[in-house]
């Protein structure tokens, strides 16, 4: 699979690529700022977060929510204010949201990490009309993902730095089973970083330092890798009309010099065909 640079934007920490209202949606975490990319008129447009942003995703009230350091905001476009309504974690100052999907129900998913990179106090939230309890699973120091299968009934949960992705059933409320092991990721290979699952109920996973992007079946057998010219790739998104566009955010923090200047293109927007479809976007129902 041939892979292209199409934004040409130097971010620090791209992240959380989604597709919705026919544009590619994405923020730079360390730069606090969102992006909003139409491929049809190639127009790209950007606005300024109140802290350190880990992705936006929209609502059934025509906004959208985002994931801010200091908790859930709602965000709108037209406006550019950012709102607070919730923040799950006012008692641990050193956290910030991290990765988060929605699932079929329109559940919102969401995931803490420790900022330092440090503590395991990331956990994992789930927000369900107005309502946000813990999901259940043990905390990590930096959770991602999450991912949830077509019919909503299986969770991917990604501990990056213990290089491990858990799956649990989910049940029809959203309550989890118990985890299971799904993939570890070996040495040398980079670390699991956002995920996202296709219409044929098949995981990707984003490889932070491992130079691409891994696709994964439903039994955890690797299928297929898509090498990129950049160590750090951080999430997929499946867009266009179709969504058989597969677009990727990249990261340059933790380059050095050396690495910056030998990997140029560290922080663009990639795209590619992944010769599969994706799944919509159901927006969030709180």
């Amino acid at each position: 699979m041939e892979v292209t640079p199409i934004l040409s934007l130097g971010m620090t920490l791209g992240e959380g690529p989604v597709w919705a209202d026919d544009a590619l949606w994405f923020v730079d975490i360390k730069a606090h700022k969102v992006y909003r990319y139409v491929p049809r008129s190639g127009r790209i447009e950007q606005w300024i977060a109140p802290d350190q942003i880990g992705w936006v995703l929209p609502s059934l009230r025509g906004d959208m929510i985002a994931g801010v350091r200091t908790g859930l905001h709602r965000f709108d476009p037209k406006t550019s204010v950012f709102t607070p309504f919730h923040d799950p974690e006012a008692h641990l100052p050193s956290n910030r949201l991290n990765d988060a999907t929605t699932d079929a129900a329109g559940r919102l998913w969401f995931g803490s990490m420790d900022d330092r990179e440090m503590a395991p106090s990331g956990h994992l939230y789930r927000l369900s009309e107005g309502h946000c309890v813990l999901a259940g699973m043990p905390p990590v120091t930096i959770t991602n993902g999450p991912a949830l299968t077509p019919d909503a009934r299986t969770l991917y949960h990604t501990d990056t730095l213990g290089k491990l992705i858990w799956k649990v059933a989910v049940d029809e409320d959203g309550r989890l089973g118990r985890a299971e092991p799904f993939i570890r990721i070996e040495e040398g290979a980079g670390w699991p970083d956002g995920s996202v699952v296709d219409a044929e109920g098949c995981l990707w996973i984003a490889l932070f330092g491992g130079w691409g992007v891994r696709r994964y079946d439903p039994d955890g057998r690797l299928m297929q890798m898509v090498r990129f010219p950049v160590a750090n790739v951080t999430k997929i998104a499946f867009g266009g009309e179709d969504l058989r566009t597969a677009y990727a955010t990249t990261a340059h923090k933790g380059l050095d010099a050396r690495a910056r200047d030998e990997q140029p293109l560290a922080g663009h927007v990639f795209t590619f065909d992944p010769q599969v479809a994706g799944v919509p976007v159901v927006p969030a129902n709180s």
